[in-house]
C-alpha cells in the first residue's frame, strides 16, 4: 500500500448559491467604498475625552514610566495642551493631580483647599480655553498618605465621612469651574450628597459623571504611578470597588447612582468590561462612557513598542469596539492621536 494516504475530497452536492439563499455578504465588502456605506458604528473626535496627569511647578512635564507618550504636567504646559485638544476637536479634559507628598494626610483634607493643584489647574485651562470641557475627579486617592479613595479609620474606609468629604471637594471643583465632577471613590451614597451640595451652593448646571462601575481590577497599576499612590497603598480596595465577577451587582450599582442624580454613567475599566457596558446600554439608555484605563494603554503601547501588534490599528480597533458595545464617550490617553488620525 501507498504509503502516502490520498485524501479523498468530495464537491458539495448544492452550489454555493443554493447554500446561502443567494445571500452573499462578502458583496457590500469588496472596497472601500462600500465598505463605508454599510459601516454600523463610527468613531469620531466627539467621542473622546482626553485624561491628563497634573504637577506642581512651572513649566516641567515628567513621563510616566509605565505609559510612553504620557506625562505629568505642571498647570501652565496642561493649558497649553487644553489648547491643542481645543483645536483639535476634543470636547473635554479630565484631570487628575499628583499631590505634593506633604500636603498628603490620612483623610485627604487637601481636596478642601480651593487652590489645591487641581482647582488652579481648572481655573487656568477655563479661563484659557473657555470651550473645552473639564472633568474633575472627586476621589481622595490622590490626597490621602495611604493611597485609598476614602477617609481611613482604625484600617476601615469609613463610608459616611468620606462621602461629606467628596461632596465638599466638589462644591470647590464646581467653584473652580470644572463643567463634569466624577466621583470615583465608590462610597455609597456619594452621588445623591454631591448632587445635594452642588444644587445648595448654586451649581444647578454642573453635572454629575459617575464613576458607577468600578471595578476592583488589576489594570490600574501605571495610573497609580501616575499620581503617585503605587507605594503608598497598603491592602487593596476589593472592599469598595466591586468585584470583577459581578454584572448583576453592577446594574444595581448604576440603577443606585442614577436614582441619586447622576447624569451619565461610566464603566471602568474599559475593554474587559465590554458586556457590562453592553448591558448598561440596553437596561438604562443613559449617556454611557468607558475609561480606557492606564494598563489597557500600556499594554497595547508594549505590544506595539515590541512588534507584535500595529499599534496604532490595535489603538484604532479597541476604540471602535467601546462604540460598538455602546459608548457615547471614551476616556482615552490616545486621544489627542487619534485626533489628529481622525482629522488627517
Amino acid at each position: 500500500m501507498d504509503s502516502k494516504r490520498r485524501i479523498a475530497i468530495s464537491t458539495p452536492s448544492r452550489s454555493v448559491d443554493e447554500i446561502t439563499g443567494s445571500r452573499r455578504l462578502r458583496r457590500m465588502r469588496k472596497a472601500d467604498w462600500s465598505r463605508r456605506l454599510v459601516q454600523e458604528n463610527h468613531l469620531t473626535v466627539n467621542d473622546l475625552i482626553w485624561p491628563i496627569f497634573l504637577i506642581d511647578g512651572e513649566n516641567r512635564r515628567e513621563e510616566v514610566a509605565a505609559m510612553p507618550g504620557v506625562f505629568r504636567l505642571t498647570v501652565d504646559l496642561a493649558v497649553k495642551e487644553a489648547e491643542r485638544a481645543a483645536a483639535l476637536g476634543i470636547p473635554a479634559l479630565a484631570t487628575f493631580p499628583n499631590v505634593n507628598l506633604a500636603l498628603r494626610d490620612l483623610t485627604g483634607s487637601e481636596i478642601l483647599n480651593p487652590d489645591n493643584l487641581i482647582n488652579r489647574a481648572t481655573r487656568a485651562i477655563k479661563q484659557a480655553v473657555p470651550e473645552i470641557g473639564v472633568i474633575t475627579d472627586g476621589a481622595l486617592d490622590p490626597f490621602t498618605s495611604h493611597g485609598h479613595d476614602g477617609i481611613l479609620r482604625d484600617g476601615i474606609i469609613v463610608n459616611d465621612e468620606t462621602v461629606e468629604q467628596v461632596a465638599a471637594g466638589a462644591v470647590q471643583q464646581a467653584a473652580a469651574g470644572a463643567d463634569i465632577v466624577a466621583p470615583s471613590d465608590m462610597m455609597d451614597g456619594r452621588i445623591g450628597a454631591v448632587r445635594d451640595a452642588l444644587d445648595a451652593a448654586g451649581f444647578q448646571d454642573v453635572a454629575i459623571m459617575s464613576y458607577a462601575t468600578k471595578f476592583a481590577s488589576a489594570f490600574y497599576g501605571p495610573y497609580r504611578e501616575a499620581i503617585g499612590t503605587q507605594g503608598l497603598l497598603k491592602g487593596d480596595k476589593k472592599t469598595y470597588y466591586l468585584d470583577h465577577a459581578n454584572s448583576d451587582e453592577a446594574m444595581r450599582e448604576i440603577e443606585q447612582d442614577l436614582d441619586e442624580g447622576a447624569d451619565m454613567i461610566m464603566v471602568k475599566p474599559g475593554l474587559p468590561y465590554l458586556d457590562i457596558i453592553r448591558r448598561a446600554k440596553d437596561e438604562f439608555a443613559v449617556p454611557t462612557f468607558a475609561y480606557q484605563v492606564s494598563g489597557e494603554y500600556a499594554m497595547i503601547e508594549a505590544a506595539a513598542a515590541n512588534g507584535w501588534i500595529d499599534g496604532e490599528k490595535a489603538m484604532m480597533e479597541s476604540l471602535m469596539a467601546f462604540k460598538r458595545a455602546g459608548c457615547d464617550g471614551i476616556l482615552t490617553y490616545f486621544a489627542p492621536r487619534v485626533a489628529e488620525i481622525l482629522r488627517g
